[in-house]
């Protein structure tokens, strides 16, 4: 009896296949409805982030290619003609490796190889500090590894990427550096087998290395031109005046890059309101007396303090300006016009580097809140960048 009263019961209020089919549906509803809700509430956030990184208005055209941690601030870029990304990571922040390679999925790993990213060991495998380094059209990566004074020479390691061997080994020693040499940057020319470095030196003995590669023999050129020391003029970034040893920084010639054709290099100092350049066939001229140099040297166009440049074939030279936390380019008739300003992601913008398909890459790395430009403290806030944008007219990779 009671087992019968409660399956009628059960019959009774058993819902229909209609009421489970709309039930369902509503449940499926609900639970749309609330994921995408969590999914706007997650995009809004992301999109605040960004914003909060970057001011997007101001950096049309600009790509993030990777971000990097404290122990890895950029100091110059490399871009093979396979698109390998190398970098020297900046010694002014002590990090632990020399150069690196940055993966398709963001990792670094040390370049070419732990023992030579290391300080060098006994046998003389690895790099004190490098700043400067460039890729050649065959794959080959120059890395310009500065003395450390006290008579210790400087030197240029090759590593051929194509085939991951060393390539070669060419030493600077005294007297073609000096104890106070500062050996920066560098622009490679295959065609005439030349290397061109520019030696920041202290400021007013600054000068141009000219290396042979046929032979390694090395002069130093243009010493104390008015083209390689700096001007009277002070570096002020955030309202601040920037010091090094305790003085204001005034920084002699630094960057450096050669044209697509190999017929001109262009230089110029870091604390100057000129760029310059001069024909590779003067600079490869030994019969030139220091005066005759000195008057080969033309002045480009007008820059802002600036620490990076490169140049495309029609004459742009493309350049970091560090006081404005922007990218410039002097065009050929001389003029310099900002191409992207923005205070949140380029503060100092440093190295420069054109890859294959006609963009260029540049390192970021907040230098002036480096210890010894910054009173010995390490005020930098990661991360650090590097970002590329679209050139103006087509290059060549190495420059």
């Amino acid at each position: 009896m009671k087992t019968a009263f409660l399956r009628n019961l059960t019959m009774k209020f058993r819902p229909s296949p209609f009421a489970i089919n709309l039930f369902s549906v509503l449940i499926l509803v609900l639970l749309f409805s609330l994921t995408t809700s969590r999914f706007a509430i997650s995009k809004n956030e992301r999109a605040k982030n960004l914003d909060d990184k970057i001011s997007l208005a101001t950096t049309r055209g600009l790509e993030i290619v990777a971000e990097f941690a404290l122990e890895n601030p950029p100091g110059n870029i490399a871009v093979t003609p396979q698109g390998r990304l190398i970098m020297s990571l900046h010694q002014f922040y002590g990090a632990p490796q020399r150069i690196v390679e940055i993966t398709d999925n963001g990792k670094v790993l040390p370049f070419p190889n732990e023992a030579w990213s290391s300080k060098p060991n006994f046998q003389g495998v690895g790099l004190h500090t490098v700043i400067g380094l460039r890729s050649d059209q065959n794959g080959v990566v120059w890395m310009l590894d500065r003395s450390l004074g006290e008579g210790q020479p400087g030197k240029i390691v090759a590593w051929d990427t194509i085939n991951d061997k060393l390539h070669r080994v060419i030493y600077l020693p005294q007297p073609m550096i000096k104890d106070g040499s500062f050996l920066n940057d560098l622009a490679v020319d295959l065609e005439h087998n030349a290397i061109y470095i520019t030696d920041t030196a202290n400021g007013y003995d600054s000068a141009l290395i000219v290396v042979d590669l046929n032979t390694g023999f090395a002069r130093r050129v243009l010493e104390g031109d008015k083209s390689t020391r700096p001007e009277n003029i002070e570096m002020v970034i955030d309202e601040r005046t920037i010091t090094l040893g305790n003085e204001p920084a005034k920084i002699g010639v630094n960057p450096i890059t050669i044209d697509p054709d190999n017929q001109w290099v262009y230089y110029a100092p870091m604390s100057e309101t000129s760029l310059y350049r001069i024909a590779t066939s003067d600079l490869l001229n030994t019969f030139l007396t220091p005066d005759e140099l000195a008057s080969k040297v033309q002045r480009y166009g007008d820059k802002p303090i600036c620490d990076g440049i490169t140049v495309d074939g029609a004459g742009n030279v493309y350049i970091t300006s560090i006081t404005d936390n922007s990218l410039g380019v002097v065009d050929s008739t001389g003029e310099y016009r900002t191409l992207y300003q923005d205070d949140k992601l380029l503060k100092w913008t440093d190295g420069m580097a054109f890859s294959s398909d006609n963009f260029i890459y540049v390192t970021v790395n907040q230098l002036h809140n480096s210890p010894p430009l910054n009173n010995g403290q390490n005020t930098a806030q990661p991360p650090f960048y590097l970002v590329k944008f679209p050139a103006l007219a087509s290059g060549k990779v190495g420059r």
